[in-house]
């Protein structure tokens, strides 16, 4: 039997200045999302979740909650990123230069801006890079830069695919008994 692991994420070393990840995973946005994301932060206005209102607006419907995009597109980015960081030190320059609404679909990609070794932990890196949202029409929703720690890979904890083999292992030896 042959144990076929799935992508684990990058580590410090994988990264290069000027390397661009296209993300692989859209998202529509429901209506669902940006209530509860809503509820969820305490965001009162009513621009968010009031239709009625809403159409009042230049919009003419509701707007989703930015805090719901800027984690959206940051979760996207994670399979390619920050599968293993150990912290996110910040985001800079969040831009959101067109609105999203419900129902439309986010896409993402990100560029590495720069990377260098922690002067503090020699078990991790520091990596960052600018991030862009943008919706189905191909118009961008938001930008931002991101720093994070990020490990070594010899010095990343160990991960469920090292457990499972133990098992497996455990298993054959009990089986051959």
């Amino acid at each position: 039997m042959t144990v076929k692991h799935g992508w684990e994420g990058r580590y410090y070393e994988d990264f290069e200045v000027g390397d661009i990840y296209p993300h692989p995973l859209g998202r529509t946005v429901t209506q669902t999302d940006n209530i509860y994301m809503t509820l969820l932060t305490q965001n009162t206005n009513p621009i968010h979740f009031d239709e009625y209102y809403s159409e009042q607006t230049e919009f003419g419907k509701p707007l989703v909650d930015s805090t719901f995009t800027i984690a959206l597109v940051t979760g996207q980015s994670v399979t390619d990123l920050s599968q293993n960081a150990m912290a996110n030190l910040g985001w800079d320059e969040v831009r959101l230069p067109n609105p999203v609404f419900e129902g439309d679909t986010i896409y993402s990609y990100s560029e590495v801006l720069s990377k260098r070794e922690s002067k503090s932990r020699p078990n991790v890196g520091i990596v960052k890079v600018k991030t862009t949202g943008y919706n189905q029409r191909g118009e961008v929703v938001i930008t931002f830069k991101r720093t994070f720690m990020i490990y070594k890979r010899a010095h990343a904890p160990k991960k469920s695919n090292e457990l499972l083999e133990k098992v497996l292992e455990q298993e054959k030896n009990h089986a051959e008994k």
